[in-house]
């Protein structure tokens, strides 16, 4: 059991999802054993009818024959059943243990992308639907090939012979069917995943592409991206049904060839007239899943990269670290000398986006950061709430390191309102209470009044229960900064970092935010505000310039402010 304050070990995680799933798996092997088993049931009653029944003439051994494989039957649907069933709740149980904390490592993961990541939720529905399929039911199956071909050795070693003759050459084509198909399954795999991305960025995108006539153009970028994608797709679908075709057809005439060798060994008196069509059955029998698993080898092969992609992936995530609970922290915070390289970058190979940046805050500062496009203010909020983690330097908050702090518990003290907001699928009160499902609806209202959207959300018809996300009308940039704000001060946190706040606000939003600002420094808030605009910095007491990534200015807003703008007043002097 995980114990509070630890993150759950994910480094294993879908390795021991599958070996819980191990019991379940050994049981449909059993079962499989005995419907394998039961399908000679077939085959001895041919062979009884023949051998016994028509010889005698006794319609009492015909009936009590037929009773007894009625019998065996039911038993073989039974099992054959149970072994379906057992299939399917194990690709259910592998996603329970699995859905939830791959969904988790897969949302991290979009703070430090890293190529080849893939979507993991497709693989894992990959992989939860191929344990039930009929793939997996003939990779069941096809260990029981050798106890088939003994059958057919005990009928009679030339007819035995034949048919291991025919399971090579079956064999054979699986093989060349991997070796021709491999390559080309595997690169449309991978054009059809960059396909869907074009596809679901160009929609999210749809309110900039109509109106500039790019949505032609887009969409013959996604036809040529999908058409190139089909294209290495049927080659390798084609190879592959040429060889499954191919090795139906030669699993017929083998049992045709059988059928002409048992009837010539019957003719010579060396087996009995059932014994023809008997083997011919079983031996068809142990051809069967060689031949279901070339007829399902694509799915063999996405199954196959889909588990590489997922065991990769948890083999790559952060294992467990201790987390104590540390107590509430009252709102100090250090930087000192964060240094931060762009994304692919190592060491001085690439201008750092920070570069030495420290300063600190107390309890009740708000400090407005400030500076030109491309100076590292995005880049420092994302440090500040954790997203990024700094290249050197640290981050102290009230003393200790982020890392010291188990993730949930210190995201209730920080607020974020990142530059690009969206709000996910659910209601408002959602949103706001940062999806707590015990959120407290007197401290949801509290952060929407502190917002300035309170009035606003009244308005809506469904009011805190307006549905937002896919297919819901939606809001304007100002109403969703707005209730991204909502978000960030909900609970009041000790510390808020607002990124480029009042970018879609008008006079009285502006206004709203400068309350909430002065608020939130009432209850000793520590508050950080990127900004453009002066009118977001009207109610900080601080202001930190940044120049190329590195401070140039750190001090009272005053202070700083009379600094940045006295070389202006001394060269309008000279002038």
């Amino acid at each position: 059991m995980v114990q509070p304050g630890a993150v759950p070990d994910r480094e294993n995680l879908y390795r021991s999802a599958l070996r819980r799933l191990r019991g379940g798996l050994v049981m449909a092997g059993l079962f499989s054993a005995a419907v394998n088993l039961l399908m000679l049931t077939g085959p001895m009653f041919m062979l009884q009818v023949y051998d016994r029944v028509l010889s005698s003439g006794s319609v009492a051994t015909l009936q009590a024959l037929f009773v007894i494989v009625l019998a065996l039957f039911i038993f073989l649907g039974l099992y054959d059943f149970l072994r379906r069933r057992l299939l399917s709740r194990a690709a259910y149980r592998l996603d329970q243990y699995v859905g939830q904390p791959l969904h988790d490592l897969w949302l991290r993961s979009g703070l430090r992308p890293r190529p080849g990541t893939g979507r993991p939720l497709n693989d894992l529905a990959v992989v939860r639907g191929f344990l039930p399929s009929p793939a997996m039911l003939g990779l069941f199956d096809t260990p029981w090939i050798p106890f088939y071909m003994a059958v057919v050795f005990l009928i009679h070693p030339w007819l035995g012979f034949l048919a291991l003759a025919g399971l090579g050459i079956v064999t054979v084509l699986a093989l060349l069917n991997q070796w021709a198909t491999r390559a080309h399954h595997a690169r449309a795999m991978q054009m059809d995943s960059a396909e869907s991305f074009l596809a679901d960025q160009s929609r999210r995108n749809a309110e900039a592409i109509v109106p500039l006539g790019m949505s032609g153009r887009v969409t013959a970028r996604w036809a040529e991206m999908h058409r190139a994608g089909l294209a290495v797709g049927q080659v390798g679908g084609d190879r592959g049904e040429a060889f499954a075709a191919g090795s139906r057809a030669f699993r017929l005439a083998l049992q045709s060839a059988l059928l002409g060798l048992g009837g010539y060994l019957a003719l010579q008196q060396e087996i009995s007239a059932g014994m023809i069509v008997a083997v011919s059955i079983i031996a068809g029998r142990a051809l069967a899943p060689v031949d279901m698993v070339i007829g399902q080898w694509r799915s063999i092969v996405r199954a196959r990269e889909a588990h590489g992609r997922l065991a990769a992936l948890f083999d790559a995530a952060p294992g467990a670290r201790a987390a104590m609970q540390l107590p509430a922290p009252k709102g100090r915070l250090e930087v000192r000398a964060v240094t931060k390289f762009a994304p692919g970058g190592r060491g001085g190979a690439r201008a750092p986006i920070l570069d030495q940046v420290s300063f600190r805050l107390a309890p009740g500062d708000a400090v407005g950061v400030i500076g030109p496009s491309g100076s590292g203010k995005s880049s420092l909020a994302r440090i500040l709430v954790g997203a990024w983690r700094p290249d050197a330097g640290e981050l102290r908050i009230d003393g200790a390191t982020p890392e010291q702090w188990e993730d949930a518990a210190l995201g209730r003290h920080i607020g974020y309102l990142s530059q690009r907001l969206e709000l996910l699928a659910g209601t408002i009160r959602d949103n706001i209470a940062r999806f707590d499902p015990e959120a407290d609806d007197a401290a949801v209202i509290a952060a929407a009044r502190l917002a300035g959207v309170h009035d606003m959300v009244l308005r809506l018809p469904d009011g805190y229960a307006t549905e937002l996300g896919h297919d819901h009308a939606p809001f304007s940039g100002g109403q969703v900064q707005r209730i991204g704000l909502a978000r960030a001060v909900y609970g009041m946190p000790r510390y808020v970092v607002l990124d480029e706040p009042n970018s879609n606000l008008d006079a009285s939003g502006d206004e709203a935010l400068a309350q909430a600002i002065i608020a939130l420094r009432g209850h000793g808030c520590t508050v950080v505000v990127m900004a453009h605009r002066p009118s977001a910095i009207e109610a900080v007491n601080k202001v930190l310039v940044l120049h190329g990534g590195r401070v140039a200015e750190f001090g009272p807003k005053e202070k700083v402010l009379q600094r940045a703008t006295r070389p202006r007043r001394d060269s309008v002097e000279k002038v």
